[in-house]
């Protein structure tokens, strides 16, 4: 059932609504306690806010959410704070409530039998990932922000990361959820079933909607068991050509058993050392195309002991790798011997967004293509934003065709001064050519609402602003993110 609460005639008793629902101590109002939710990671984009809400439950969230649309009040649903895209932070112009679902951080149920596990949208990544490995099982998306993003932001965006190539985006990994609709109702589809082919699926409807559309409170995520045998490794490959012929080898050899296939060339390695001295290159010498590659698997007799220290699978990787060195796809590896080597092949991959921050000013494109597409995109976009007086400095989940397109500038050259639209405009029109998308897994937000306004289908624009208006009329829900005005 919804709380309710007692709200006095005077408008401006809204806070003390708000605390008669939550608790004084979990609404904050002061400008110190409120700072770190009202500004976005990337430091773009702020407003104020009424107040910072912190329920603690379904209902409170219910309850919120119906006060606020009472007053036509904006409620602005928030996650760990790990976005790029200015989602989670109210817009100027509109009264508005924050509404934090950090306490809402229980994992509810863990069904090993089922390898489902329900937790509400405060859990932080990675204390699932805690979590499950303690029962032997994984959940296994995986990315750099796994330390503070949480599972209600995560499935807010659809987001990505490392592992999509062999285990989807959020959106794959859901099996139901429990979300306040922008009226205040409940939906609850917590079964965990498989198959429920009983009218439209909600849960895909709120899942990538940025909190538009409903606040997700809970969710119901599917585990796999643990691999008991992994091999990582370090590429330098001929050409961005080569290497999906060399990760269509070691899918088709593994039986699926890639997990990541990272694309990293020289000019992001050297960013990164340089912002972190005690991170060391992989290999001697400058690498054209460099990819991080991870190979799983839970199968017992790929983990058997073949006497000389490593496992069945580092060997039949290993031999492949070696044949792929004799056509000349791979020119050099450098194959992870222990558990440290594979974490430090990992911390070099994951401190690429901090890294580029530190090199100074860049703007990033988070972009996706077709496969057969992306050597194509690199050849002609590099030269060009080269021209331009950009450097680009790229990684991309290869795997999945999602490249991070960074764009900093040039030495010597004054960012400033610099024709970031011209660039932008020429990616874009590049990207449109290739069939690819301009958001890839970062989401829209406030930064990409003109690039959707442009580039975005009118029709499926247009469905997306019916279903906004039917679901929400009065636009209370995250107002200002992922679809643009008319």
């Amino acid at each position: 059932m919804l709380i309710e609460t007692n709200l006095a005639a005077d408008p401006n008793c809204i806070v003390d609504a708000f605390r008669e629902i939550v608790g004084d101590a979990h609404v904050l109002t002061k400008s110190d306690d409120v700072a770190a939710y009202l500004t976005d990671w990337t430091g773009q984009y702020s407003s104020d806010a009424l107040a910072v809400v912190r329920p603690a439950s379904t209902e409170e969230v219910a309850a919120l959410v119906k006060l606020c649309k009472e007053r036509n009040i904006a409620v602005v649903p928030q996650g760990g704070r790990t976005g790029l895209c200015g989602g989670g932070v109210p817009i100027e112009g509109r009264e508005s409530v924050v509404v934090s679902l950090a306490r809402m951080n229980a994992i509810r149920t863990l069904n090993p039998q089922g390898r489902t596990v329900i937790a509400e949208a405060g859990v932080i990544l990675e204390t699932l990932h805690e979590v499950a490995l303690q029962e032997g099982l994984i959940f296994p998306l995986m990315f750099g922000a796994k330390g503070s993003c949480t599972i209600g932001g995560n499935l807010s965006t659809n987001a990505g990361g490392s592992n999509v190539v062999r285990y989807g985006n959020t959106r794959e990994l859901c099996l139901g959820i429990e979300a306040v609709m922008p009226d205040g109702s409940i939906i609850n589809s917590l079964t965990g079933l498989r198959k429920d082919n009983t009218g439209y699926d909600l849960k895909d409807l709120l899942i990538g909607a940025e909190g538009t559309l409903g606040i997700i409170t809970a969710a119901v995520l599917k585990l796999f068991r643990a691999p008991s045998a992994r091999s990582t490794a370090f590429l330098s490959v001929g050409k961005l050509e080569d290497a999906i012929a060399v990760l269509n080898r070691l899918q088709d050899y593994t039986g699926g058993g890639v997990e990541a296939f990272e694309y990293m060339p020289q000019p992001a390695i050297d960013v990164i050392c340089k912002a972190f001295p005690s991170i060391r290159e992989p290999l001697e010498g400058s690498v054209e195309c460099g990819i991080l590659m991870e190979v799983a698997s839970s199968r017992p007799h790929d983990g058997e002991d073949m006497g000389d220290g490593s496992i069945r699978l580092e060997a039949e990787v290993m031999e492949l790798l070696g044949a792929l060195m004799e056509e000349g796809l791979v020119l050099d590896a450098m194959i992870a011997q222990s558990e440290q080597q594979r974490a430090d092949l990992w911390k070099m991959r994951e401190s690429i967004l901090e890294s580029i921050t530190e090199s100074g000013p860049a703007y990033h494109l988070d972009v996706s293509l077709p496969l057969e597409q992306i050597a194509p995109f690199i050849a002609e976009m590099d030269p060009e934003m080269n021209r331009l007086g950009f450097a680009p400095l790229t990684v991309g989940h290869l795997g999945d065709g999602n490249l991070h397109y960074a764009l900093s500038a040039a030495q010597g050259r004054d960012w400033d001064a610099l024709p970031l639209e011209q660039a932008k405009t020429k990616v874009f029109e590049k990207l449109s050519a290739l069939n690819g998308s301009f958001s890839a897994e970062h989401g829209i937000g406030q930064s990409k609402l003109s690039v959707m306004r442009k580039l975005k289908e009118p029709t499926q624009l247009a469905v997306m602003r019916s279903i906004k208006r039917a679901l929400d009329p009065d636009d209370i829900l995250n107002p200002g993110k992922l679809i643009p005005l008319e």
